[in-house]
């Protein structure tokens, strides 16, 4: 049959949608409509009547499709040029009405709870139009139809039950979620966004957190990568120096033994010398006495037979080879003092790198004490000030606690001790008795060592005695909080005095100076200063 371009769309227009039938059926009256629009309609009666002449049917009748009206439909279709509008993407939801080429949906309508259509704009225009088809429900387009039908009910997924956390029909809350708090998916929807949106600012949060971490680990790990480098280097500069040490030593101990291997090899030679002339000495005489015992003149022979000549009494002269034992021992002392020196020195300028910036706090200072403005010095006035309360103050020991505090890492200070004859210092932490008198050692959170008297102790549940090789000027003082470690250095000497090692810290520590007592006339006056660091090879 050919086509007629000329025929008008409302021949082939459904009376209910009044668009062009889609696979259009036939009632027993015998009038056409669409599929779709037939079934929807009759869903929603009591009464199955023909929307067209009002021919009421018994029973809902059972339609059928009209082949010949199908046919002439898909000729008026290809005959009649649809208003043109963008084909649908692979993401987007197509038209379920447009046969051929399918536009894009821009709406589904959701027709009670059974179907689910999506009209491209040119078949959304009834549902705009038409009074009956206004009340649908039109949604965003809807794709994956069978992922949002009940599978058990072949309804629409447009309830969600509170207790089991899934999608449900309107069916399953009479069935199997009778008894279970439904709300519509919508508003779920809108609880689950605004958790997502907190969720993902969570997630946003711990992604930065562990940037941070990962940014931590990495400075940390080029911290200790120069860490190394240097001890590396400083090492490098200890072994040389201690290579050339071994050298000299071996040198010294070498010139040593020779020294004393030629002292016997001399010793031996002079007694040599002194054997042989005695030797040479009797020959003679044996010589002139044979002769004098040949000769028949008595008298000349007595007159000429001298008095022999004095010899050495031999039997107790011995070369006895010398000892070496102790020799090897003393130069390895030497040596070991030597190294020990050296290795202080690099120790010293390793944690000298570690150097903080520390002021005196006044509101711990005891009454008795007087600080410097720029808070680098303390000295014992003698004389005790009216100050108000501070909990933080000390009213019993002379002493005095830094600003600053530090809870990780590592940290180095000096304090110049010059002059005093009595002082104590080292770190605390930070809820020390300030109060009363107590035991200064780790277990009550104390970390000092003290000078009294030329005698230098670690304070502990017994005395450390360390050793004091000469007047104490200058003490260093390094703490690393993470490895459990306060080590003294005697700056000026470049000397190790001691390590407190295993300590524990779970608060923040403070740099703790103490004046001890005010001596008479003064005697302990001179102050304890916190002196910037002062770096040597």
């Amino acid at each position: 049959m050919a086509s007629n371009s000329s025929w008008s769309e409302d021949i082939f227009s459904c009376s209910i949608c009044l668009d062009v039938f889609n696979s259009p059926d036939t009632t027993p009256c015998g009038h056409n409509f669409c599929r779709t629009c037939i079934t929807t309609h009759w869903d929603g009666q009591v009464q199955y009547k023909c929307p067209v002449c009002n021919k009421l049917f018994q029973t809902r009748p059972d339609v059928q499709v009209n082949t010949f009206i199908s046919e002439m439909v898909d000729q008026f279709r290809r005959s009649v040029r649809v208003k043109e509008q963008p084909c649908v993407e692979p993401a987007e939801v197509p038209c379920d009405v447009c046969t051929g080429t399918q536009l894009k949906a821009v709406k589904s309508c959701l027709r009670g709870s059974r179907y689910i259509t999506s009209y491209c704009q040119t078949h959304l225009e009834p549902h705009q139009r038409v009074a009956g088809l206004k009340r649908h429900r039109l949604v965003e387009p809807m794709d994956r139809l069978e992922d949002r039908m009940c599978k058990k009910h072949d309804r629409l997924l447009e309830l969600f039950c509170q207790t089991e956390q899934v999608c449900v029909c309107l069916c399953c809350t009479v069935t199997d979620h009778k008894s279970h708090p439904v709300v519509p998916l919508k508003e779920e929807y809108e609880v689950k966004t605004a958790q997502m949106g907190k969720i993902e600012s969570e997630v946003q949060q711990m992604m930065q957190e562990r940037k941070l971490k990962i940014k931590g680990i990495k400075d940390t790990v080029e911290l200790s990568n120069k860490d190394a480098d240097r001890e590396i280097a400083d090492g490098v500069q200890v072994f040389t120096a201690l290579m050339c040490y071994i050298e000299k030593w071996q040198d010294e101990f070498n010139q040593t033994v020779k020294e004393r291997q030629q002292s016997t090899e001399k010793e031996a030679e002079d007694l040599f010398k002194e054997l042989e002339q005695e030797i040479e000495d009797l020959t003679n005489r044996s010589t002139e006495v044979k002769q004098l015992s040949q000769t028949e003149d008595h008298l000349q022979t007595f007159r000429s037979l001298k008095n022999p000549p004095p010899t050495r009494d031999w039997t107790t002269v011995e070369v006895r080879p010398p000892s070496y034992v102790g020799t090897l021992r003393r130069s390895l002392d030497q040596l070991d003092i030597e190294m020990k020196k050296l290795c202080d020195a690099a120790e010293l300028k390793m944690v000298q790198q570690y150097e903080v910036d520390v002021t005196l706090d006044p509101d711990t200072a005891h009454p008795k004490l007087i600080l410097s403005e720029d808070g680098k010095q303390v000295h014992h006035g003698g004389v005790r000030k009216i100050l108000p309360d501070n909990p933080k103050r000390f009213t019993h020991c002379v002493c005095v606690l830094t600003r600053q505090s530090f809870s990780s890492g590592r940290f180095y200070f000096e304090v110049q001790v010059k002059d005093k004859t009595e002082w104590c210092l080292g770190v605390v932490r930070e809820s020390i008795n300030r109060s009363s008198v107590i035991k200064p050692i780790p277990k009550n959170g104390y970390w000092t060592i003290l000078f009294n008297k030329e005698r230098l102790v670690f304070r502990d549940n017994s005395y450390v005695r360390l050793p004091l090789r000469a007047e104490l000027l200058k003490v260093g003082v390094f703490v690393d909080y993470d490895e459990g470690l306060v080590s003294f250095y005697d700056v000026e000497a470049r000397v190790h005095i001691y390590s407190a090692t295993g300590c524990t810290f779970s608060e923040p520590l403070y740099l703790f100076l103490c004046l001890c007592r005010y001596a008479y006339k003064g005697k302990n006056s001179a102050p304890l200063t916190i002196s910037p660091v002062n770096q040597t090879d």
